[in-house]
Protein backbone atom coordinates (compact mmCIF):
# COMPACT_ATOMS: atom_id res chain seq x y z
CA UNK A 1 0.00 0.00 0.00
CA UNK A 2 1.26 3.48 -0.83
CA UNK A 3 0.25 6.98 0.14
CA UNK A 4 -1.71 7.15 -3.12
CA UNK A 5 -3.92 4.25 -1.96
CA UNK A 6 -5.31 5.95 1.17
CA UNK A 7 -8.97 6.95 1.32
CA UNK A 8 -10.24 10.20 2.91
CA UNK A 9 -9.95 10.10 6.70
CA UNK A 10 -7.55 7.14 6.82
CA UNK A 11 -4.33 7.32 8.80
CA UNK A 12 -1.22 5.23 8.21
CA UNK A 13 2.46 5.13 9.10
CA UNK A 14 5.15 5.55 6.47
CA UNK A 15 7.19 2.34 6.34
CA UNK A 16 9.65 3.06 3.50
CA UNK A 17 10.51 5.85 1.09
CA UNK A 18 11.88 5.52 -2.44
CA UNK A 19 14.58 8.21 -2.31
CA UNK A 20 15.61 7.67 -5.93
CA UNK A 21 12.52 9.46 -7.22
CA UNK A 22 12.68 13.18 -8.08
CA UNK A 23 11.27 15.57 -5.45
CA UNK A 24 11.12 12.86 -2.78
CA UNK A 25 13.84 14.50 -0.66
CA UNK A 26 11.90 17.79 -0.69
CA UNK A 27 8.83 16.00 0.68
CA UNK A 28 10.98 14.26 3.30
CA UNK A 29 12.21 17.66 4.51
CA UNK A 30 8.55 18.62 4.97
CA UNK A 31 7.99 15.62 7.28
CA UNK A 32 7.17 12.63 5.07
CA UNK A 33 9.77 10.27 6.54
CA UNK A 34 9.79 6.67 7.75
CA UNK A 35 7.87 6.23 10.99
CA UNK A 36 5.65 9.28 10.49
CA UNK A 37 1.87 9.00 10.74
CA UNK A 38 0.01 10.66 7.87
CA UNK A 39 -3.72 11.30 7.50
CA UNK A 40 -5.31 11.56 4.08
CA UNK A 41 -7.61 14.57 3.99
CA UNK A 42 -8.90 14.61 0.41
CA UNK A 43 -7.98 14.80 -3.25
CA UNK A 44 -8.61 17.63 -5.66
CA UNK A 45 -11.21 17.31 -8.39
CA UNK A 46 -9.82 14.75 -10.81
CA UNK A 47 -7.85 13.02 -8.05
CA UNK A 48 -4.61 15.01 -8.18
CA UNK A 49 -3.03 16.46 -6.05
CA UNK A 50 -3.70 14.74 -2.74
CA UNK A 51 -3.86 16.60 0.56
CA UNK A 52 -2.31 14.88 3.57
CA UNK A 53 -1.86 16.00 7.16
CA UNK A 54 1.58 15.55 8.75
CA UNK A 55 2.44 16.88 12.22
CA UNK A 56 -0.59 19.19 12.08
CA UNK A 57 0.30 20.71 8.70
CA UNK A 58 -1.38 20.05 5.39
CA UNK A 59 0.75 19.09 2.39
CA UNK A 60 -0.24 18.73 -1.24
CA UNK A 61 1.37 15.76 -2.93
CA UNK A 62 1.05 14.69 -6.55
CA UNK A 63 -0.31 11.16 -6.98
CA UNK A 64 2.88 10.20 -8.86
CA UNK A 65 4.99 11.34 -5.89
CA UNK A 66 2.69 9.59 -3.38
CA UNK A 67 3.54 6.25 -5.01
CA UNK A 68 7.07 6.59 -3.55
CA UNK A 69 5.86 6.33 0.06
CA UNK A 70 5.05 2.76 1.18
CA UNK A 71 2.76 2.50 4.19
CA UNK A 72 2.63 -0.04 7.00
CA UNK A 73 -1.17 -0.09 7.05
CA UNK A 74 -4.18 2.14 7.24
CA UNK A 75 -6.85 2.56 9.85
CA UNK A 76 -10.29 4.00 9.27
CA UNK A 77 -10.69 7.59 10.25
CA UNK A 78 -13.28 10.35 10.25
Amino acid sequence: MTLADLKPGQTARIEAVNTDAPDTVRLMVLGLVEGTDVRFKHAAIGGDPLEVCVYGSSLSVRREQALNFRLAGAVAGD
